[in-house]
């Protein structure tokens, strides 16, 4: 093993065993030496303002912050974390910036260039079982205002972190969405100091208050019935603190005296159970500091991403004592050799049968005793050879692989390893060298890949570490995690890095299958991935990174996924009310509040697409429909799956479809019979009466074309022709229209004539319309058709009648015409459209023959309701 690294069985030795860390002073020639400094909690606090540094000479701590740095123990390994002090932090020489930094027995430990210490662990008493530790202390935070609908929060582990990303506090994102906001991502938190519980602000943008005070660079105490709060007014809690009862309670005691839990209602009680931590707590990530809502200049000193114990490199262990590195490995390797262990056991019991026959074989004394004597002893010799052989063996292959690993052969150790483990594939302790030997042979390559943002050449590199794990399982399994973070790295990558915008209808699946993967077994996980770390210490800082990314998967999973969840069903639930114009507010909230959020954009446009379906369906506009369908494509799956609800239920069939097709296609020909004939055939349907009127419609269009040619050279041909030209549509009826084109250009004059007198004729209607103050809620909810409904909606359907085929003969002619004809036609066809969606919202209140017969006289779609010259 090279120099600097720990054995894993030194590594969970040390998270076994209960240790002090020593931070003994660096004398130096001009200044008197200090005293050591012995660490007994798992976090310590450095600062001018914190013991025992507020004692010291003010010469001694001037270049030293007073929330300077903290040192905390988690997992059995020690780390320091720099505050975004001053003068910085430094390990061996080399700064301590956003990641805590491992601490190592024997490291130099240096704070503001000037205190620098030696660190040292000194073990305390085993741990012998988890029952014989006390029982941590809990709390119980009760809001202290009533009308806000706020849970308690019991809290049963520590450290406790306050955070807006937590689902503590981001549940009430939707209801109070500033004030959570006030919440920094890293506000403060709750940990146990001895038996007593503390809290510490993290440099928050809007502070933590205990009893109206704004806490200090340093933690406070709680006390039973303290009052805190996080950010301002709002989340506002009283303390109270839950000691463990010295004695089990009696069933009289329980009944008595209810817990604390029960008084607090506990199905409205937020429990938390599972501890955060440090790494997380004292991780910075100045990229989300600007998160807050207030004060974001001030948000440097609140570091937000949270990173998970990256766990690599030697660990507590080097620490000497009865119970170091050797014996620690000597119980792993008995605990996890079967094989071993057998051989043990049936080792004496040969031995005692060969010793029982010697006896009997001496005291007999004759030739046959001493025969047998002879007999029992070659055996014996011939057994404790093969034991002795058996045993050299084994020993043989573990001593090669660990003198490869020694002089750092790691190729020929993987070699060497899986040609024992063919033969062998349940020896435990060889399987695990010969995962440390494969990992220190390929893991810097894969890791190098990696860096460079190489996912195919990484993907590569392992694939053809795979191939090496043949036997194997222990190695495979930790390939199986390296699988995992080259996956979340390549996501975060592709996404544009952690802090990049969420893609609706992307991101979500692969943030789903990244969080389930690890969420299956977290711990199993981190152990995995820290023992990776300790055999291949360059793997720290990436594993480092890679929690940083989980945690941020977790966040935006909590806030960002979720948020897509509730849009999705609020568009499920408005679409299905048929109420589109209900969610353009909504998005415009959504586009508010989540600003990483991309892709609201496919969403309007699926929205504007969908609306347009709904809107022609409604108003029966059926040749407006069916180019609607024709170039319909939705690319956001709420809206996929509600049109395939809508056409399956309320759209034209295919077959309709298809059918309709051919009848367009025959009448804009010429073939004005087969068209018919076509339409004449449609199945009963639906749409039966918006086709029936539409070779009505043909049929009067044909007649009158026939009258036309009867006429030709007539006395009233020419306005005859120009009325009928005028009510041609230019795509539908081209056949028509070029059938009689050199007639109408001989007339050109006449036809711009015709036009400008047919927009002057809407112009007038449109403002009779107007004049009476249009048409109105209370005349669209008459249970009957009043005069005044019935004049108001000719007035308008004349207006749009006359404009259409005004501007219709503008256009057939290429003719320049008045801007204001424009707009005139548009504000009439927009009052059309307004009436017809008015009238067709009222479809659950109004008779259903009522309301067709009101939508008939309002007019609707030009090539459906056209009127005849």
């Amino acid at each position: 093993m090279a120099d600097g690294e720990t054995p894993i069985a030194e590594t969970r030795a040390t998270v076994e065993t209960a240790f002090d860390v020593v931070l003994s002073p660096l004398a130096s020639a001009q200044r008197p030496a200090l005293d050591a400094i012995r660490i007994v909690d798992s976090l310590f606090a450095i600062g001018r303002s914190e013991a025992p540094f507020n004692d010291y000479p003010a010469e001694r701590i001037a270049r030293l912050s007073r929330r300077h740095a903290r040192v905390f123990i988690e997992h059995g390994a020690v780390y320091v974390a720099d505050l975004g002090s001053k003068n910085g932090t430094t390990v061996n020489g080399i700064a301590v910036r956003q990641t805590p930094a491992r601490v190592r027995a024997g490291d130099e430990l240096c704070f503001g260039g000037e205190l620098c210490y030696r660190v040292g662990i000194e073990p305390r008493a085993r741990i012998v079982a988890a029952r014989s530790t006390p029982c941590a202390a809990g709390l119980l935070l009760v809001p202290q205002r009533e009308d806000l609908g706020l849970q308690p929060i019991e809290v049963q582990a520590f450290p406790f972190l306050i955070s807006k990303a937590d689902e503590v506090f981001s549940r009430y994102k939707d209801r109070y969405p500033h004030q959570v906001n006030y919440i920094s991502r890293r506000h403060a938190h709750i940990f146990l100091k001895g038996s007593e519980l503390y809290v510490e602000d993290l440099g928050s943008t809007n502070g933590t208050f205990v009893g109206g005070k704004r806490l200090d660079e340093s933690a406070l105490p709680l006390a039973d019935g303290d009052v805190v709060a996080f950010g301002g007014d709002h989340f506002v809690y009283r303390v109270t603190l839950q000691k463990p009862p010295e004695v089990e309670p009696t069933v009289t005691q329980l009944i008595l005296n209810p817990s604390v839990d029960e008084a607090a209602d506990a199905d409205k009680t937020t429990f938390v159970g599972a501890a955060n931590s440090f790494l997380d707590i004292f991780c910075v990530d100045p990229a989300r500091q600007r998160e807050d809502e207030v004060n974001e200049a001030a948000q440097a000193a609140s570091a937000q991403a949270k990173r998970a114990s990256p766990g690599g490199g030697a660990t507590m262990g080097t620490a000497k004592g009865t119970n170091g590195g050797h014996a620690a490995d000597g119980r792993a390797i008995g605990s996890n050799s079967a094989q071993g262990t057998g051989v043990s056991k049936r080792r004496p019991r040969r031995w005692r049968l060969v010793a029982s026959e010697l006896g009997k074989a001496f005291a007999g004394g004759d030739r046959a005793n001493m025969r047998r004597m002879a007999a029992w002893s070659g055996v014996g010799v011939v057994l404790l050879g093969t034991v002795a052989l058996t045993l050299y063996l084994r020993g043989s292959s573990e001593r090669e692989l660990k003198n490869l690993l020694a002089s750092g052969d790691y190729t020929s150790a993987v070699q060497s390893a899986r040609s024992y483990l063919a033969s062998h594939p349940t020896d435990t302790k060889v399987s695990a060298l010969a995962s440390e030997a494969l990992l220190k042979a390929k893991l810097p390559g894969w890791l190098d890949a990696l860096q460079k943002a190489q996912f195919e050449k990484a993907d590569a590199l392992l694939g053809d570490m795979k191939s090496l794990t043949a036997n194997n399982a222990d190695a495979a399994s930790l390939i199986g995690e390296l699988q995992w973070v080259g996956d979340l790295e390549r996501f975060v990558a592709g996404r544009g890095g952690p802090e990049a915008p969420i893609r609706m209808y992307a991101d979500e699946s692969t943030i789903n299958a990244l969080l389930q993967r690890w969420e299956d077994d977290a711990k199993s996980h981190q152990r995995a991935l820290d023992r990776i770390a300790s055999y291949v210490p360059v793997f720290t800082e990436p594993y480092a990174q890679a929690m940083s990314h989980l945690r941020k998967l977790e966040s935006d999973d909590s806030v960002y996924v979720a948020a897509i969840e509730r849009l999705n069903g609020t568009i499920r639930t408005e679409l299905a009310r048929d109420k589109p114009a209900a969610l353009p507010p909504v998005l415009d909230d959504y586009a508010q509040r989540y600003p990483r959020l991309a892709g609201l954009d496919r969403v309007r446009d699926d929205l504007r697409q969908y609306t347009a379906l709904l809107e022609a369906a409604l108003a029966r506009q059926f040749t407006s429909l069916l180019a609607l369908m024709k170039t319909a494509r939705f690319s956001t799956p709420p809206f996929q799956a509600q049109y395939q609800q809508l056409a399956a239920a309320r759209l034209p069939s295919a077959d309709i479809i298809q059918r309709h097709d051919a009848v367009a296609a025959a009448w804009q020909r010429g073939d004005a019979q087969q068209a018919l004939a076509g339409l004449q055939s449609m199945p009963a349907g639906p749409w039966s009466d918006v086709l029936a009127t539409e070779l009505a419609h043909k049929k009067a269009l044909l007649d009158q074309y026939n009258d036309l040619q009867k006429t030709r050279g007539g006395k009233d041909y020419d306005q005859r022709l120009l009325s009928f030209y005028a009510s041609l549509d230019p795509a539908a009826d081209v056949w028509f229209a070029q059938s009689i084109q050199k007639d109408v250009a001989a007339l050109h004059d006449k036809a711009l004539a015709r036009a400008q007198d047919l927009m002057l004729r809407a112009q007038s209607l449109w403002k009779q319309y107007r004049a009476s103050g249009s048409i109105g809620g209370t005349q669209r909810l008459e249970a009957g058709i009043s005069p005044g409904f019935r004049n108001e909606a000719r007035l308008l359907s004349d207006a749009k009648t006359a404009a259409q085929q005004g501007m219709r003969i503008y256009t057939q002619l290429k003719a320049d015409h008045p801007a204001d004809f424009d707009r005139l036609l548009t504000d009439i066809e927009a009052e059309t459209t307004l009436q017809r969606r008015s009238l067709t919202e009222l479809r659950m209140v109004l008779d259903p023959g009522l309301l067709k017969a009101k939508l008939a006289l309002i007019g609707g779609e030009q090539s459906e309701t056209r009127q005849s010259p």
